[in-house]
């Protein structure tokens, strides 16, 4: 009888699509087809923007109520090697990653030399070996800067990329019971704390292939991403739908994105990219204590003299009155002034109403400030509103 692993991992068109230069298929490319996933071309890879049995706003509202299931298997999944792999990533970025401790992960950025975001990055401490997963539009450019930079670090540094595993993000309340039911039973969730990671294994799948599970996501709610050999991710995504603890539903890129606006997270690029710092995205709060006073860290002259004086620009969130105010749209203070523009936009299904986020100039981002977005060439009402648009729910283990 072949093993759990032979079973699962024989040659697929997957492995053999990787090496194509467009166009790019994830393990659960066949099963996104199969669910009926409305395909599209997102940063060189063929995924689902929404499904045939739920709209958009429905799958939102879904996951919000119940569970999604996620396909981000195009992000960047690296593991570092070599005894100095934490002063390593220190150079390039601001966390604290001295004091990460194993089975902890932590949200920070790759700057650049001008204080500039290249990415942004989860980086999980597993004792023996970092684990980062990066977004897939500056996948090339990360691995490149990586792998060049770690040679200045010992010869034992090594920099592995991990194409073959699939990543699942399961989003929405409900997660946490629908996972627990089939992951090691030794496992307990409960005792799993937001941004907490391990290396686990799914009994049906087998000891022998690894899940790697970090309680994480980019929805505002409670979840988890799991890592997987992208041979069984399949048979793990039916196992999930399945479940008979929660309607767990596949969402698409579509749903991800409203759910990650609502929430007031950054899309890399859209909202960020190497022009913008942290401190302007409001992103403060990813950099150590020690790495803001003593810096270290790619472009920290300018980041460090942002944090004490001050920034030009600011990104806030806004509720727009009219049509939706998307990215690219200008903000004014009156009809002859322009102050910024919006980065991000659309329609919240939670809240019934058009919000944005966008960059403004320190004195316009007080809560309450009242502008003008220009959305086809007619001038629209918004107004200055806090993030989170919808109040997260990331999971705090009980006391």
């Amino acid at each position: 009888m072949l093993s759990t692993l032979s079973r699962f991992c024989q040659p697929s068109k997957f492995t053999r699509s990787l090496s194509a230069a467009v166009g790019k298929k994830t393990p659960l490319f066949d099963w996104h087809v199969n669910q009926k996933g409305a395909i599209v071309d997102f940063c060189g890879y063929q995924l689902p923007v929404t499904y045939a049995d739920m709209t958009i706003m429905q799958s939102t509202l879904h996951t919000r109520k119940e569970c999604s299931l996620f396909d981000v298997s195009h992000m960047g999944q690296v593991r570092i090697f070599g005894k100095n792999r934490l002063e390593f990533l220190e150079s390039l970025t601001a966390a604290n990653l001295k004091v990460l401790k194993q089975g902890r992960a932590v949200l920070t950025q790759l700057t650049n030399e001008e204080g500039g975001i290249i990415d942004d990055t989860i980086i999980s401490n597993k004792g023996d070996y970092v684990d980062m997963v990066v977004n897939a539009v500056c996948r090339d450019g990360d691995i490149a800067l990586l792998r060049e930079k770690a040679k200045s670090f010992g010869d034992d540094m090594r920099v592995e990329v991990f194409d073959e595993r699939g990543l699942i993000a399961l989003q929405g309340p409900k997660a946490m019971k629908v996972l627990q039911q089939i992951v090691d039973p030794n496992l307990n969730l409960t005792k799993m704390g937001f941004m907490a990671t391990t290396n686990t294994f799914i009994p049906r799948l087998g000891k022998e292939i690894p899940c790697h599970i970090t309680r994480c996501g980019y929805t505002g709610e409670d979840g988890f991403e799991i890592s997987v050999l992208g041979c069984a991710a399949p048979m793990l995504a039916d196992m999930f739908l399945a479940s008979p603890d929660a309607n767990v539903r596949p969402a698409g890129l579509g749903a991800r994105d409203t759910l990650r606006l609502e929430a007031g997270l950054c899309l890399m690029t859209a909202d960020m990219d190497g022009t913008t710092s942290p401190i302007e995205a409001d992103l403060g709060f990813t950099i150590g204590k020690r790495r803001r006073e003593n810096g270290g860290f790619p472009g920290a002259a300018r980041v460090l003299k942002e944090i004490k004086e001050g920034v030009k620009r600011v990104r806030v969130g806004f509720f727009v009155n009219g049509a939706p105010a998307r990215e690219h749209v200008k903000v004014f203070s009156d009809k002859n002034t322009e102050i910024g523009v919006i980065t991000s936009g659309g329609y919240s299904p939670v809240l019934k109403k058009n919000i944005s986020m966008g960059y403004v100039p320190p004195k316009y981002a007080k809560v309450g400030t009242e502008v003008l977005v220009s959305v086809r060439n007619r001038f629209q009402k918004a107004v200055v509103t806090k993030m989170p648009f919808v109040p997260s729910r990331y999971y705090r283990v009980p006391k």
